[in-house]
């Protein structure tokens, strides 16, 4: 479509459409379908004058008394019919209405009435979003402020208890560095002991072979003291040497209980350390418990901090809606200034002009009382052209009665005509219609 189009009505909706939405009262009940078609009448015009009564950008203290009234609605209608898509409205539209002129004038106003209702619904919609939006930066406001008092009071030490906080520090730090060097120790102790393990481990070994090789030697003498009848001196320093490794065994296992002994008192010392160190794991165990607290406390604290970031973010977009907002009400607000503006001077242009007609109907009035001398002149010729005139009468008379019966017969035909362009409108819609569908 090469151009913005408006649909138009039928009469009984459009009778319909204003009796329930513009007009009230007795001009509602009083206003029927008669006033439209196939005749319209000039008080088919209530419509636009009560329309622009309830308008205040277009309303007018004109009293219908006064001489310029219809001059005042005409005037007003224009500045107002352009936004129904309507130009070419003009002065005869008001005073000797069409059908289908006033048909279309009145389905236009209706178009934009509907469009109206729509767009201050969804106005409606936009402020009530605005207040609900508001509301909740107000709440995110309040929450943002109660989490910053909360994080301050989290992070802040209070100072009567700053001294402990500072003992606290300065203990953990002892603590710590104890730690460290009493690991350090035990680690050398566990190395210690490993070595101590392992020479343990390598003398059994020792001390089971020596074993074994006793038992073979016991087992060898007595298979020799049961085959050979041995000397007595061989005998004795068999024996003496047998005392001898007796002996030397002896003192080898004695030795061998002494370091035990002192190995024992090593894994004492040891186990008294380990329990020590249980301790101090103890205490390190409570201080991991205490640092995975404040870590959750600083989690929280940055999490509050991401949220106070967000919504100092919607704040900003709230803040420029708004300030949008105000710049589309400053730049309306302007623009009615200078309509204002443009009034007053249409006003004082039209006061002018008043001026100048009064001005014109005094010198009319004098031209009146000079013309009143040449009429009376005139009226005695007149009285010569009346017997004159009742001839022309008669004759008028009748070619009026043809003219009113050619009149009748165009005013049907007319009619059927309007009739026929409707029905075939709406064939063209509906062809129009399946022709989008296939489409």
């Amino acid at each position: 479509m090469a151009e913005n189009t408006f649909p138009v009505y039928s009469a009984d909706a459009i009778v319909n459409f204003y009796r329930t939405e513009v007009l009230t009262g007795q001009e509602a009940k009083h206003f029927t379908k008669s006033d439209l078609t196939p005749h319209p009448k000039v008080r088919s015009a209530r419509c636009y004058r009560f329309y622009l009564q309830n308008v205040p950008r277009f309303r007018k203290k004109v009293k219908p008394g006064k001489a310029n009234y219809i001059m005042s609605w005409k005037g007003s209608l224009r500045q107002f019919l352009p936004m129904c898509l309507v130009y070419d409205f003009s002065l005869n539209d008001l005073l000797a209405p069409k059908k289908q002129r006033t048909l279309t004038i009145l389905s236009a106003i209706m178009n934009f009435l509907h469009f109206r209702k729509q767009r201050m619904e969804v106005v409606l919609e936009k402020q009530t979003k605005f207040r609900a939006d508001m509301d909740r930066l107000q709440a995110y406001t309040k929450g943002i402020r109660e989490a910053e008092k909360k994080i301050e009071m989290l992070t802040t030490i209070p100072p009567e208890q700053q001294a402990e906080a500072d003992e606290l520090a300065a203990a953990l730090s002892e603590l710590q560095a104890t730690t460290m060097h009493e690991y350090q120790e035990v680690n050398a102790k566990n190395d210690s002991i490993t070595e101590w393990k392992a020479t343990i481990a390598e003398k059994t070994q020792k001390l089971a072979q020596v074993k074994l090789d006793v038992s073979n030697l016991k087992e060898d003498i007595s298979k020799l003291k049961s085959q050979i009848v041995e000397s007595p001196e061989e005998l004795k320093s068999q024996m003496e040497k047998m005392r001898e490794n007796v002996k030397n065994m002896k003192n080898s296992i004695e030795e061998t209980d002494e370091r035990v002994v002192e190995l024992q008192n090593m894994v004492q010392g040891v186990t008294h350390t380990e329990a020590e160190i249980q301790q101090m794991c103890s205490l390190l165990q409570d201080l991991e418990s205490s640092m995975s607290n404040t870590k959750q406390r600083l989690e929280e604290h940055q999490e509050l901090m991401a949220q106070y970031e967000k919504k100092q973010k919607e704040l900003k977009n709230l803040c420029m809606e708004e300030g949008q907002l105000k710049r589309a009400l400053g730049m309306k607000q302007d623009k009615e200034c200078k309509q204002n503006i443009r009034r007053q001077k249409k006003r004082e242009m039209k006061e002018q002009h008043v001026q100048e007609v009064l001005g014109q109907c005094d010198q009319i009035h004098q031209k009146r009382e000079d013309m009143a001398d040449k009429i009376q002149e005139i009226s005695a010729e007149t009285q010569k052209l009346k017997t004159s005139i009742k001839s022309l009468r008669d004759v008028c008379s009748k070619e009026t009665e043809k003219a009113q019966a050619l009149y009748d017969t165009l005013s049907t035909s007319m009619d059927e005509l309007h009739k026929r362009i409707e029905m075939h409108t709406m064939d063209l819609k509906l062809s129009l219609t399946k022709m989008s569908a296939n489409f």
